[in-house]
């Protein structure tokens, strides 16, 4: 996660910001026109970070969890009640998004990332110091569920502020590019957690392990969440308060998006249906290669490493491209060609059942997935005015996430367990992929690509034409 700070760093240079693109709904909101720092943009990238790695350590050390909060003669009680924990996460994502959300709208990107950082920082505080059922009875779990509920507040909070302020904050025709750090900070994340979730299997022993050494990642991330802090509270806002109204409630904030924006809303979130089902399907591949392939738990370590690799890579090249040529078209393209491969690659997968043949089908799924995902975020952020859109963008991404994504795993088990066919999830991300599809079509181009640019102004700077959002 450091690393990735390091890499944005040296890659970019400090140049000035604008915010060229105006709406005439966007009134009495006045751009800020900051200077683009590279310490900004990591500040909001290291958070996100930390934000998906303790979301992975908790999903790897589930069963230890489960073991010290919820002790049962049944292992698989034990399980259940830590997994069904871990989605109380994903349960109270829509209200972070609303009350954080809008809090961005109303006061400011950076606040409000402020806020989620706190937020984070006691629930992980409380994973890495809060005692089991052994030692305070069933005070352990009722506490394990409120820093559960807090980590999922930040998550549900953190996207929206964080993805205009990077949008908003980023060099004019490079908006997707830097969106697309966000992203691999995220596969870096998963990245580190599996690493070091692996590392820590070899050096303890079981014992150790479930008794204290799943408390470690947690560490890490803890360790970590004061330098994020730091870094944002040092960041220039890219939201003006001077002119609006800070004391507008968020019931007021929250009824105006839903009576102008929320047909945008939904077009929002059957979008991330496509790009939610497919990543989650992609992580489910180490679940998939164990109990449908039964490769070696080897195999399916390295798969999910692969996978993180692929969406480091393939992100920046993603960001890139929507610059270039076009967000819809970022998102299309890709979505066309995994449309016509999922079957095949699945059928193959299970065909030859080699290790080699699943790791070639798995790259090109995840290359194919991860193209189109800085452009998903920024056409959906730019489609939104400027005094609404850390709400509308929360509220959209938040329940895209919780409905597709929280629910995911369990549909795929369910299909390969009704129909008995390992290939049948490939029929359920063909429904989703086209639903996505259908609603990109729908969505404005708001940020020409960079050959339109060239056309529109051939003498320098552009500003973007005055229009209304739809």
């Amino acid at each position: 996660m450091l690393y990735v700070c390091y890499v944005f760093s040296r890659f970019t240079s400090p140049e000035h910001i604008e915010e060229g693109h105006t709406m005439t709904n966007e009134i009495s909101h006045s751009a800020i026109k900051p200077k683009a720092s590279r310490k900004e943009v990591v500040a909001v990238v290291l958070g996100a970070a930390v934000e998906f790695f303790d979301f992975s350590a908790y999903a790897t050390f589930a069963v230890m969890i489960g073991n010290i909060f919820f002790p049962s003669d049944n292992p698989f009680t034990s399980l259940l009640l830590s997994v069904s924990v871990f989605g109380i996460g994903f349960i109270v994502r829509p209200l972070g998004a609303i009350f954080i959300g809008s809090y961005a709208d109303r006061v400011g990107r950076k606040s409000a990332m402020l806020l989620t950082m706190v937020f984070m920082t006691i629930g992980t505080g409380g994973l890495v110091f809060l005692p089991g059922y052994e030692t305070i009875g069933m005070a352990a779990p009722i506490l394990l569920v409120i820093v559960r509920m807090l980590q999922g507040l930040a998550w549900g909070g953190e996207a929206g502020p964080a993805t205009t302020f990077i949008m908003e904050a980023a060099p004019e025709g490079k908006r997707a590019f830097y969106t697309s750090w966000q992203i691999v900070a995220q596969g870096l994340a998963g990245i580190s957690a599996g690493v070091i979730g692996y590392t820590l299997t070899v050096i303890l022993t079981p014992e150790q392990l479930s008794a204290w050494g799943w408390r470690v990642p947690f560490a890490f991330g803890l360790i970590i969440l004061p330098i994020a802090i730091y870094l944002r509270r040092n960041l220039n806002e890219t939201f003006t308060t001077e002119n609006s109204d800070a004391s507008k409630s968020t019931g007021s904030l929250l009824g105006e998006v839903m009576r102008n924006y929320r047909g945008l809303i939904l077009v929002g979130i059957f979008i991330l249906s496509g790009s939610t089902i497919t990543q989650y399907f992609l992580n489910y591949m180490t679940t998939y290669a164990l109990k449908e392939l039964a490769f070696a738990p080897g195999t399916a370590m390295a798969s999910t490493i692969l996978i993180g690799v692929c969406v480091v890579v393939f992100s920046l090249v993603g960001g890139w491209m929507a610059d270039r040529f076009g967000r819809k078209m970022t998102i299309i393209a890709p979505r066309l060609i995994l449309l016509l491969l999922l079957l095949p690659g699945l059928e193959m997968i299970n065909a030859w059942r080699s290790e080699g043949v699943f790791f070639a089908i798995i790259t090109l799924f995840a290359a194919l997935q991860c193209i189109s995902g800085a452009g998903v975020l920024v056409v959906l952020c730019e489609n939104f005015p400027r005094y609404i859109r850390s709400t509308g963008f929360s509220i959209a991404f938040a329940f895209g996430i919780t409905l597709f994504g929280g629910t995911a795993q369990i549909v795929f088990s369910w299909l390969i367990k009704w129909t008995g066919d390992p290939v049948s999830p490939g029929y359920y991300l063909i429904a989703a992929n086209i639903l996505c599809l259908v609603a990109t079509l729908m969505l404005k181009e708001r940020a020409p690509h960079k050959a339109t640019r060239r056309l529109k102004a051939p003498q320098g700077k552009i500003q973007f034409a005055k229009e209304k959002s739809q």
